[in-house]
């Protein structure tokens, strides 16, 4: 697995990372969790060194699951949480990203990951109750104590990340980026740039979409996220097939799936990229490494974006009361 450098931070990852939130969060039902504990693990045998959890994800039983399952191979690897949530016997409410309590969920985070610092630790939305200096203070402090290594915000605008990367730098932005979901080359790719801050794309195959596995005639379980997305509703999917179609017809000529297409256009962006597939299936995890070896050419990159350029995506990314806690 080739690595990467987020931004001028030196943080080094593996160019594709594993995102573990549907082991435990969004995408039910769940699977056993010995059998995630063994997946990452495998992961990290097929060379992944990059992982990514929330306090959220469970809530907290992905962090659980995460520390646990690399215990054995810390040294190898770069974790990411998120904090800026609050939370009520158990349970996640809206945002709460006071010093107080960062400080306070930081230490639930060590303990529940079982580590001395936290390698990545992104701000998970942004809360319009706290100043964002206010926040990369905190950060910056639990930098000092040796709490943390990196800092990082999620869904953060770009004048949010000027501001809080003139207290503290930030190491990445994670936000959502596919060739379905193209805002982030607007304002925040050439911001990240300028500031020398890498990107983490999630949802990178549009929640599963961009694979070719589903049609309008796909049906979830009931508590599945994609239930409640409006770009996921059987019209929607319906009208988004043009994109998967184009996928599915430049992978035939390049021998290679949907999925790593899609991924391979994402690496091809910038070199600071590394996007956070999530997936619970070994087979769809060798799938989505194998695009890291699939390398497009200028001529390849030009005819997808020509492709896409006549292809209107239909349907809103998230609920409008999920769009409103980001800060796009």
């Amino acid at each position: 697995m080739q690595k990467r450098k987020l931004g001028s931070s030196g943080l080094e990852v593996s160019s594709l990372g594993l995102g573990c939130m549907g082991m435990t969060h969004s995408y039910r039902p769940f699977p056993d969790r010995r059998d995630m504990n063994a997946f990452i693990r495998t992961a990290v045998e097929r060379g992944v060194t990059f992982f990514d959890t929330a306090q959220v994800y469970g809530p907290f039983t992905n962090e659980e699951l995460v520390g646990e399952a690399l215990a054995p191979v810390r040294d190898q690897v770069v974790i990411a949480t998120k904090f800026g949530f609050e939370f009520t016997n158990g349970q996640s409410g809206g945002v709460n990203s006071r010093p107080e309590h960062i400080r306070l969920m930081t230490e639930d985070s060590l303990r529940r990951l079982g580590v001395e610092a936290i390698d990545l630790y992104y701000q998970h939305r942004v809360d319009p109750n706290v100043p964002i200096e206010d926040v990369a203070g905190a950060v910056k402090d639990l930098i000092q104590q040796g709490k943390v290594k990196h800092f990082g915000l999620s869904e953060a605008g770009v004048q949010t990340i000027r501001r809080a990367h003139a207290v503290q730098p930030v190491t990445a932005v994670q936000s959502e980026y596919s060739l379905w979901w193209r805002q982030p080359e607007k304002e925040l790719l050439p911001t990240l740039e300028e500031l020398g801050i890498g990107f983490v794309p999630f949802s990178p195959l549009g929640k599963g979409f961009l694979t070719g596995r589903f049609d309008e005639r796909t049906t979830f379980d009931s508590a599945d996220f994609r239930n409640q997305v409006p770009r996921f509703t059987p019209e929607n999917r319906q009208a988004n097939r043009p994109v998967v179609d184009m996928l599915t017809s430049f992978g035939e000529r390049k021998k290679a799936t949907p999925a790593q297409i899609a991924l391979s256009w994402l690496l091809a962006q910038k070199p600071w990229i590394a996007p956070i597939p999530g997936t619970r299936k070994l087979e769809r995890l060798d799938e989505n490494l194998e695009a890291a070896n699939l390398e497009l050419t200028a001529d390849d990159i030009g005819e997808i974006e020509r492709a896409a350029s006549q292809i209107t995506v239909q349907g809103a990314r998230y609920p409008e009361s999920a769009e409103r806690m980001t800060g796009l």
